[in-house]
């Protein structure tokens, strides 16, 4: 019979506070402006994702990408996704090789046996290459020739791409969106913003990262992620959430075509315990549900032709979701109320 893991003590959550400051304080020397973003990639991180980040070229994506992976001190390789691309650029091929028994096929191992695999501009690939990743991003290993061979502890696809109506991009097949914990938009920046890059940065140089965050430390914050409790009426307020996604079930997925999966569920309870403790929280909270479920959700709600033709949005839907779902059922006559989780 499993046990309920303990929640992290006062201590714990402290220690996991100031390492995560220290992490974040550096990503905000790499992309300026953009301090949003940096936590939601953070709490990705901290939940096991994998993380598709969307925008122009020339906004930081990649920069941002590298500098995470130094701050955190693991391994990390990059492929430049592009149409000529193959599976076995980024999983491997078997090589034949000569030995003392003989003639025979050696798997030579791709850049994705690494720990933070950044897939730069992955929608300039081809479908097919695109879902070279699912079983990586998935089950955490690559299967060639029969064999299977297994991925590094941690790993994590980081991945950049393009809006879809920019020239030479193809849209990502959905089975493999859904294996991304967040989509995140990286917006333009301000003239501020503009201003203090120009000051602070020089065209074609990168900024130093150092490792602030050594790899039993990380390994430790993400086991301490788990021992986050999720109370029953935070998992609870998370099924009705993804449950009203679907065709019908809701005001809010009037237009929708394919609500979100129970993959979508798990996703959002793994970055409200992440976020959980990027707060200072033992337990995750309603609040914690609700700011990451537009990144969660939004790439995994599909739209039909009609909504999509009258200007609605999945990021509508989210909202409208989140407006329509109360965090707690209105409980049922001669019932008292679940105490609220704040």
């Amino acid at each position: 019979m499993s046990t309920v893991p303990q929640p992290p003590s006062e201590v714990e959550l402290g220690q996991a506070a100031a390492s995560l400051n220290r992490l974040i304080a550096t990503l905000q020397t790499v992309l300026f402006g953009q301090d949003e973003l940096i936590e939601l990639v953070v709490s990705g991180v901290l939940a096991r994702g994998h993380l598709l980040l969307e925008g122009l070229p020339g906004l930081g994506k990649t920069e941002l990408v590298k500098g995470l992976a130094h701050a955190l001190g693991l391994q990390a390789r990059r492929v430049q996704f592009t149409p000529d691309l193959l599976p076995g650029d980024i999983t491997g091929n078997p090589i034949l090789e000569d030995s003392a028994a003989g003639r025979r096929f050696v798997f030579q191992r791709g850049p994705v046996f690494t720990n933070i695999l950044l897939a730069d501009e992955i929608n300039r690939a081809s479908p097919k290459t695109q879902s070279a990743l699912l079983e990586a991003m998935q089950e955490r290993r690559v299967t060639s020739g029969g064999d299977t061979h297994a991925l590094p502890d941690p790993f994590f696809v980081l991945a950049t791409q393009n809006p879809i109506d920019l020239e030479g991009t193809y849209p990502l097949p959905e089975a493999q969106l859904d294996r991304f914990l967040f989509k995140l938009d990286v917006h333009s920046n301000p003239p501020e913003v503009l201003k203090r890059i120009v000051l602070n940065r020089e065209l074609g140089s990168e900024p130093a990262v150092a490792p602030v965050i050594g790899r039993e430390e990380f390994s430790a914050l993400l086991a301490l992620v788990r021992r986050v409790h999720l109370p029953e009426v935070v998992a609870d307020y998370i099924a009705r959430l993804v449950y009203a996604s679907q065709p019908g079930a809701s005001a809010a997925s009037a237009g929708v075509r394919f609500g979100a999966s129970p993959r979508a569920a798990l996703a959002l309870a793994a970055a409200a315990r992440a976020r959980g403790l990027r707060h200072g929280r033992p337990h995750a909270s309603f609040e914690d549900v609700q700011a990451v479920a537009r990144p969660v959700l939004g790439h995994r709600i599909i739209l039909d032709h009609v909504a999509r033709l009258d200007g609605a949005t999945t990021a509508g839907v989210v909202r409208q979701l989140l407006e329509e779902i109360p965090a707690q059922p209105k409980p049922l006559p001669g019932t008292l109320a679940t105490a609220k989780i704040a």
